[in-house]
């Protein structure tokens, strides 16, 4: 099972280029402000999304699909529908990437099983950036744990 901390751990360290599907150009996105978080963690994003493709998220060039990426990518981010994920599956395996990461209420079986079955490391119903701040100690990243109990607004 990928989802134990070892394995977390070591997909992480490892998998540093990204291609994030379904990633959104709004910042106030869940796929916008894990991207964000990861890049600024060193991580290299590759956005994937028709309705942008040809325009910059982040500072790079969104793809319409994982296929037209020029680069090797190494983990395949998946925020998408479940029932969407087998065909990100399939091309996530025609184009070498090493990990496919369904993100949290993300749980495609046959996906999952198709990417174990080809060899890549597949991470079910998981947050890359929650995983990776609980592993590598990102959880102060913009005002968890800082030290301040309060309901009100600092001004």
């Amino acid at each position: 099972m990928n989802n134990d901390l070892h394995n977390l751990r070591r997909i992480l360290k490892n998998c540093r280029t990204i291609a994030v599907v379904g990633l959104s150009a709004d910042w106030h996105r869940p796929s916008f402000f894990a991207a964000k978080y990861m890049q600024s963690h060193g991580y290299t994003i590759v956005p994937v999304n028709p309705r942008y493709a040809g325009q910059t998220i982040l500072g790079a060039t969104c793809y319409a699909s994982l296929r037209d990426i020029p680069h090797p990518v190494d983990m395949v981010d998946v925020f998408r529908r479940p029932e969407d994920v087998l065909p990100m599956a399939e091309q996530a395996v025609q184009i070498g990437a090493r990990c496919l990461w369904q993100q949290l209420g993300v749980n495609n079986t046959q996906a999952d099983a198709l990417a174990r079955a080809a060899g890549l490391d597949s991470v079910t119903n998981r947050c890359v950036k929650i995983e990776h701040a609980r592993l590598f100690g990102g959880l102060n990243w913009v005002g968890v744990n800082t030290g301040v109990i309060s309901a009100r607004r600092l001004a």
